[in-house]
């Protein structure tokens, strides 16, 4: 494990693969297709239906004791993979905006290596309030030049995502979905913010 990059994924409960019958989410899905060697370290932190006002206020204190001390090589790399619950817990959209902006500046300011995965469609609000809330969230990253993952515009009227809501509880999806999300953030450039070829995919 010395010297293994330390990719810590903050978010909500997609980031823990929940409804995946197979247990890997997307993450697992995107690790095993990263060919690092050593293989990184990826450490999900995730909380269920989590604001990003909550997000904000904690992200820093449990990153700093997954990644440690900084290593001799490699980096300290973070994902933020933002979710849907400030729709659900009514946070405005300049706050929203506000929060993100937040963590990617002290990300910054910790020479963290920050890559953003997008909310994707379903379960909580109208379609017309998660696309607006995506591209907040895409022009807050795009204005810091931090990669951003845009899951719900793919997703939104994807046929097997939609059947794998239906199937379950409306808010996760499970295999199938998770899947697509994997195969949009291994194509949103994971492999080039990894310092990998993009042809690895």
């Amino acid at each position: 494990m010395n010297g293994a990059r330390r990719i810590c994924v903050i978010g909500d409960e997609l980031v823990a693969g929940v409804g995946d019958p197979k247990a890997l989410g997307w993450v697992g899905r995107v690790t095993a297709r990263t060919p690092l060697d050593p293989a990184p370290l990826v450490l999900t932190l995730a909380v269920p239906n989590e604001t990003t006002t909550a997000l904000s206020a904690r992200w820093q204190t449990e990153t700093a004791l997954r990644f440690g001390p900084a290593p001799a090589t490699g980096e300290h790399h973070l994902v933020v993979a933002l979710g849907r619950g400030d729709l659900a817990a009514g946070v405005s959209l300049a706050r929203s905006r506000l929060n993100l902006a937040n963590i990617l500046d002290v990300a910054e300011s910790h020479r963290l290596s920050t890559f953003v995965v997008g909310p994707p469609p379903g379960g909580i609000g109208e379609p017309e309030q998660q696309a607006e809330l995506s591209a907040a969230f895409a022009d807050v990253a795009h204005r810091r030049r931090v990669p951003y993952v845009e899951t719900y515009g793919p997703l939104a009227r994807h046929d097997q995502w939609l059947a794998d809501l239906a199937s379950g509880d409306g808010h996760s999806p499970g295999q199938a979905g998770y899947g697509l999300m994997a195969w949009l953030v291994l194509h949103t450039g994971w492999h080039r913010w990894l310092g990998l070829p993009d042809d690895t995919v």
